[in-house]
């Protein structure tokens, strides 16, 4: 099993170096010290496990697995911390197991163990409930790395097919996600216009017609007029007028 160690302290790192060279069951393939990090060099390198740490500058281990776990094949998860009040969190990152520092040599194995025998059906068992709460931030892959997409920079969320588009002001990405997810999920944030787009509250700007005399949305730094159904034309006519009031 190939074994990505992530944590900000050096000592750490090497203490599980150290116990993971006692068994050639596993070889670590690289270490991270942030968890953005972990995720470039989980998405690089595909190691079987990681081994994370929780608190860490920046973005922490709890965060970095959220996006982990969204990967095409994500590996699994062993957090790795001294502080034991995060395990309620780390479960609900979807962890095969929560280790207490300093780690036993015992424990440690028993973890990989649990990691090994569960197969990707299993891990994308433990993975079918999401963690409650809406991210903060939305994983993409742009040029062949992932890049980290704050909520907030977010115009809109258009789909066309199986892909949807998500638009900031200065670029879009195609995203596998569902439209009716991203709904749920970011309800207080997005309002749905047409069937295929949902667009952020605070970039609602104002109401025009396309060629085909269409009511459609425009916006006021970027250039693009996305169609309003029939069906929310009143509420998003509503809204804009709530909003210059």
């Amino acid at each position: 099993m190939n074994v990505l160690i992530v944590d900000d302290e050096q000592l750490a790192r090497q203490r599980l170096r150290k116990l993971l060279s006692s068994s050639s069951s596993y070889q670590v393939i690289g270490e991270a010290v942030t968890g953005e990090d972990a995720l470039r060099k989980t998405q690089a390198s595909q190691p079987d496990v990681v081994l994370m740490d929780i608190r860490m500058p920046g973005m922490d281990g709890i965060e970095a697995a959220s996006y982990i776990n969204r990967m095409d094949k994500p590996p699994a998860i062993i957090f790795t911390t001294a502080y034991g009040e995060h395990a309620l969190k780390a479960f609900e990152a979807h962890a095969i197991d929560y280790l207490l520092k300093p780690i036993k040599q015992s424990r440690l194995e028993a973890a990989l163990e649990a990691a090994k025998r569960m197969n990707k059906a299993q891990l994308s068992k433990l993975r079918e409930d999401e963690t409650d709460g809406a991210r903060e931030k939305i994983c993409v892959k742009s040029r062949g790395s992932l890049e980290l997409i704050p909520i907030e920079d977010v115009v809109y969320f258009k789909a066309d097919q199986k892909y949807v588009t998500l638009r900031t002001a200065e670029q879009e990405f195609l995203i596998e996600e569902s439209l009716k997810a991203l709904e749920q999920e970011f309800s207080s944030l997005f309002i749905r216009i047409h069937r295929n787009a949902l667009v952020a509250h605070q970039r609602l700007h104002g109401l025009t017609k396309n060629n085909d005399g269409h009511a459609c949305l425009n916006f006021s730094d970027i250039e693009d007029l996305l169609e309003i159904s029939r069906r929310h034309l009143p509420l998003i006519r509503k809204k804009l007028k709530s909003s210059r009031a």
